[in-house]
């Protein structure tokens, strides 16, 4: 049997698969809004997210379990897949990993470009109400938990590794970012929110993402999970 890999490896692979995401999509966020491509910016921004989570939990599944995400920590933790203290220190990690991306978006990226969209931190469209927003990223994120516990956690899936939760991303930043920007992951949304100092509606991306992470914990756990 292979030797689990240390806390000190997990965190670490948790720290650069936040790190891979973020950079990715807020990066391609303010590539868009450099070329101008208006609309179809929201394709490559899909794509942009879609492939680098998908990428991130492929390299990181086998050594952390590829959660990539505080809320899809604490739907392991709910499940009882990781302990309160691991739990705690995969989301000091993970966090780590989306401020630096953050840092560097500011470092390499035109400043005209990178201050008008924030830099890439994800805000509610003009039109979106904050209970809006909270119920949006809530819905969004129970559609990626729910896929995050049917490929990557349960022992019955087929071997897919990230492919199914990059495309429940894609489909959500499709059906979200012009609304809330489809964080559905406080890393991705604090990231670029402490590096660019823009935090309007900050706590739309923690509460909106838990809840939907433990409703469809919830279910998982007590309805869908194979007894033991």
């Amino acid at each position: 049997m292979a030797k689990q890999a240390t806390l000190g490896q997990r965190v670490l692979v948790e720290a650069i698969g936040v790190f891979f995401l973020t950079f990715a999509g807020a990066g391609a966020v303010i590539a868009a809004q450099f070329a101008g491509l208006g609309g179809a910016g929201l394709l490559a921004i899909a794509f942009a997210n879609g492939i680098a989570l998908a990428l991130a939990v492929s390299f990181a599944m086998n050594i952390s379990g590829g959660h990539i995400n505080p809320a899809v920590t604490i739907a392991a933790w709910i499940n009882k897949l990781i302990s309160p203290g691991d739990a705690l220190a995969y989301i000091v990690f993970q966090l780590i990993g989306a401020v630096v991306a953050g840092m560097l978006l500011l470092a390499v990226y035109p400043a005209a470009s990178g201050i008008a969209v924030h830099y890439g931190t994800p805000t509610l469209g003009s039109s979106v109400s904050v209970p809006q927003g909270i119920l949006f990223e809530a819905i969004m994120t129970f559609i990626l938990v729910f896929t995050v516990m049917g490929t990557t956690v349960d022992r019955r899936a087929p071997k897919i590794a990230g492919f199914g939760v990059g495309l429940a991303v894609f489909i959500d930043v499709l059906a979200g970012g012009p609304f809330t920007g489809a964080a559905m992951n406080p890393a991705r949304a604090i990231g670029p929110a402490i590096a660019s100092g823009f935090f309007a509606n900050w706590y739309v991306y923690w509460i909106g993402p838990i809840l939907g992470a433990i409703v469809a914990a919830l279910i998982y756990k007590y309805l869908v999970r194979e007894k033991r």
